[in-house]
């Protein structure tokens, strides 16, 4: 299957795992489309001591993705979790543009290595020319307020996937996971408002592709209703592995296939392993330091700007190690589960760096290649391998290209 026209990216037969030498390795994953669907940068990326042409701390940064070969990178500006009011809308506003911001700077840096692409034939000529890739994604629509225009100003900033909610419900749409300190009814079972359906409707005139990640159950399946063009999950987990509010039942699995979708299961410890000890570690490590509970209160509101900062820093410090409680072999796990349920054709890979994920084996984008090296052993076929990869994406964000207007 040639995933990108004019570019042959995969043969049909499969590798065996036990003649693979790294070589083997080396050449398939050159030749395949790789992308990452979702990964986010933190605030202050790309600014002075976090210089992102160098190696830093962080999981996604030019040497790394360099070493790793990962052709598109789904980068999110993404906006944390915080209350639907004229405050926190500052905060996420500040936020996004910001990351934006950063993200832009590297990309005009460096015009021999790295592109923005904005459709499907900008992925293909940036691969034939052999720079990598950079797709905006959006995360949060509490930064819109109750402004549906918003979406046309990032469609022009080059965002092409959008998701409605994080943590938190806000004026679009029901998260999965409402938060009592923002003011949510914590057994609310909302969906879309009128205003939520009203944006999915202009993503599909604009060519956006919906994001499902974080809605409610009932949000998932209303986006499934109302979209006229297939939806991705851009970073899940499987319900069937891990009883958890933020992961896809076996029928949301199932529905997001039947609508010709993808879900891209996400490496991120916490919806992988059951009572794996990364949450209780979580609470002990970041939040009872400050006597605070995990969705029970507003860290932001309840303390000084001193010891915010000082609960940031904690936050950013646990999740660059959160994930050393999972392994890429558990999240590949997950992976054929979501396969079995949904079908090869609508499954998809995403790390949800720098915002809690990253597994061992696949702890930044550096060890891409690990990710193909495993599906190898597994006898997932190179043909099978390009569709979890990148392929399922591309067909997805090409078909909402072309159903541009409701078409």
């Amino acid at each position: 299957m040639a995933i990108i026209e004019g570019i042959k990216m995969s043969v049909q037969s499969p590798v065996l795992a036990d003649t693979l030498d790294e070589a083997q390795v080396d050449a398939l994953h050159g030749r395949i489309l790789t992308v990452d669907a979702h990964i986010d940068v933190r605030d202050g990326f790309n600014t002075l001591g976090n210089d992102a042409t160098l190696e830093t701390e962080g999981q996604f940064d030019l040497p790394k993705l360099r070493r790793g070969g990962l052709k598109l990178a789904v980068v999110a500006l993404y906006a944390d979790g915080v209350p639907n009011t004229a405050e926190g809308r500052a905060i996420a506003r500040a936020q996004i543009d910001g990351k934006f911001d950063g993200i832009s700077r590297l990309v005009a840096a460096h015009p021999d290595k790295l592109t923005f692409v904005r459709n499907s034939s900008e992925i293909a000529q940036a691969v034939a020319e052999g720079k990598q890739a950079i797709l905006l994604s959006y995360v949060n629509a509490v930064a819109f307020g109750s402004d549906i225009t918003q979406i046309d100003r990032f469609y022009e900033k080059g965002v092409r996937v959008l998701g409605l909610v994080h943590i938190g419900n806000n004026s679009f749409a029901a998260s999965s996971r409402p938060n009592v300190s923002f003011g949510d009814d914590p057994d609310a079972t909302g969906g879309l408002t009128e205003l939520g359906r009203q944006a999915i409707t202009r993503m599909n005139e604009l060519g956006i592709v919906p994001d499902v990640t974080q809605l409610s159950p009932r949000g998932v399946a209303e986006v499934l209703a109302v979209s006229k063009s297939p939806v991705v999950a851009s970073h899940s987990g499987v319900r069937g592995r891990v009883d958890s509010p933020r992961n896809l039942s076996n029928a949301e699995l199932r529905a997001i296939a039947d609508k010709g979708g993808v879900a891209h299961i996400v490496a991120f410890t916490s919806y992988l392993r059951d009572r794996d000890g990364s949450q209780k570690a979580f609470q002990e490590d970041v939040f009872a330091p400050f006597g605070l509970t995990p969705g029970k209160e507003n860290p932001r509101a309840v303390l000084s700007s001193e010891d915010f900062a000082r609960f940031q820093a904690g936050y950013r410090k646990f999740s660059h190690r959160r994930f050393e409680f999972a392994s890429l072999i558990d999240w590949l796990d997950a992976v054929d589960y979501a396969v079995r349920v949904a079908g090869i054709d609508h499954v998809g890979l995403s790390s949800d760096f720098n915002n809690g994920g990253g597994v061992r084996g696949y702890a930044h984008v550096g060890e891409a290649k690990n990710v193909t090296q495993e599906l190898l052993r597994r006898g997932y076929s190179e043909d099978q391998i390009e569709k979890l990869w990148g392929g399922n994406f591309l067909r997805v964000l090409t078909e909402n290209e072309q159903r541009r207007g409701g078409k």
